[in-house]
């Protein structure tokens, strides 16, 4: 059994997606666990990049079994445009799966994100308004529809009719804006079904058995701990669980399968949207991280919020994850500051905490506690080994680990597969 996980350790964009695509190499099978199309992954192969909205990244080898897992939520129109998108760019897309288990984001989904939004003004949680949440509300209220259901014709026309019938009385009603037509939504969806019933299986069967058969098996994590619906900063979160655990439920596969955790860790630290974020650099810091890293969202386009490491999160991250190894991305981009900080944890009305707090009225008060570390003012991102990177970035990444209490498995030090530097051997 040869299994491994890739997980964000921060409020995402760690460079999951370079991450995931070099361990997909010597993998056999990617498997994506949850989110939607609100989690983009960027990867770049030989200087080409391709932006990944549903697709797990190993599709980008065609000869990798790539599964879109049940905790997964599917825009049918986005995913079949992605497809589209990846075809045109030479990829051939040949043996991807979807779970029959995964929920489907239908047009009123995306309604009810915009016109939540629109109500809430200045309270907002800054939602790529792409359906997501309002998808998962209906699976936790049992009224989804999922995969298996689109791709039955008479199933899905009845499971439509009566989700229609309620949303449009709660347009109507409650958000003074128009409804959808049955008939359009219907024929739209079936549409997709048809285009998309090659793919459709039980992908709980499917994985567990690429495992026992003794196939690498890759879990691939949308978003990141922090923003994960139960452990991150609520309610300035995502709708899943992406984390270690979710990658259990969204993939149906058991934790003793589970081996190689590994924890995305960003240089630095970024966020999207509001929320908490103690380490925040509101300054000309802030700025030349946003602009060197071109910290910018792959799906929104928005710019991100963008400050120092903060090893707190990391290390509640590697607690909850029950991290093997850290892979630390976007080194690089710190190669001309003259000193870079690292914060290690907080102090409140005056005192240290010793444990992440879940209090949003507490993250928002608390001051960081700062080591300064000397910066080495040159460009790594031709280096090859650990050995060759300037003693002084090597200071930086082994102190990260040693706050973290995480051994480095990987360092990374440019967006291509070639500027990967691998300490422990993954698969």
């Amino acid at each position: 059994m040869a299994t491994a996980m890739v997980i964000g350790t921060q409020w995402g964009d760690e460079g999951k997606g370079k991450i995931v695509d070099y361990l997909a190499q010597k993998a056999d099978v990617v498997i994506r666990s949850q989110g939607g199309n609100n989690a983009g992954h960027t990867v770049v192969v030989d200087d080409k990049s391709y932006a990944l909205r549903l697709l797990p990244s190993g599709i980008l080898f065609s000869d990798k079994t790539c599964i879109i897992g049940s905790g997964v939520v599917v825009n049918p129109k986005v995913l079949l445009q992605e497809i589209g998108n990846m075809v045109a760019q030479g990829v051939k897309i040949s043996k991807l799966e979807i779970s029959t288990r995964a929920h489907v984001i239908m047009p009123y989904h995306v309604r009810i994100d915009e016109e939540d939004e629109k109500l809430k003004g200045d309270a907002k949680i800054g939602t790529t308004k792409n359906g997501i949440g309002p998808c998962y509300a209906d699976k936790i209220n049992r009224v989804g529809i999922r995969m298996g259901d689109l791709i039955d014709e008479k199933l899905f026309a009845k499971k439509l009719r009566i989700n229609i019938d309620l949303k449009n009385r709660l347009f109507e009603r409650y958000y003074g804006c128009e409804g959808f037509d049955y008939d359009a939504v219907l024929k739209e969806y079936l549409g997709y079904a048809d285009q998309l019933r090659q793919y459709v299986k039980d992908t709980d069967y499917a994985a567990n058995l690429y495992i026992t058969e003794g196939k690498k098996v890759l879990f691939e994590g949308a978003q990141a701990t922090m923003l994960d619906l139960d452990h991150g900063t609520y309610p300035f979160v995502t709708s899943s669980n992406p984390t270690a655990g979710g990658a259990c439920t969204g993939s149906g596969v058991g934790p003793r399968k589970m081996q190689n955790i590994v924890g995305v860790v960003k240089a630095y630290t970024t966020r999207v949207g509001a929320g908490p974020f103690p380490a925040e650099q509101i300054n000309e810091v802030g700025d030349y991280l946003r602009n060197t890293g071109h910290e910018f969202g792959t799906v929104t386009g928005r710019p991100r919020r963008c400050g120092w490491m903060d090893t707190a999160v990391v290390k509640f991250a590697g607690m909850l994850n029950s991290l093997d190894y850290l892979a630390i991305t976007r080194l690089d981009i710190l190669d001309d500051l003259d000193t870079i900080k690292i914060c290690t944890g907080y102090t409140y009305q005056g005192k240290l905490l010793k444990e992440y707090p879940a209090s949003l009225e507490v993250l928002e008060h608390v001051e960081p506690v700062y080591e300064e570390m000397p910066g080495w003012k040159c460009h790594i991102s031709d280096m090859k080994t650990y050995e060759e990177l300037p003693e002084k970035a090597r200071n930086y990444v082994e102190r990260i680990s040693e706050l973290v209490g995480v051994p480095l498995g990987i360092v990374s030090v440019g967006p291509n597969r070639n500027q990967t530097i691998v300490l422990k051997k993954i698969f």
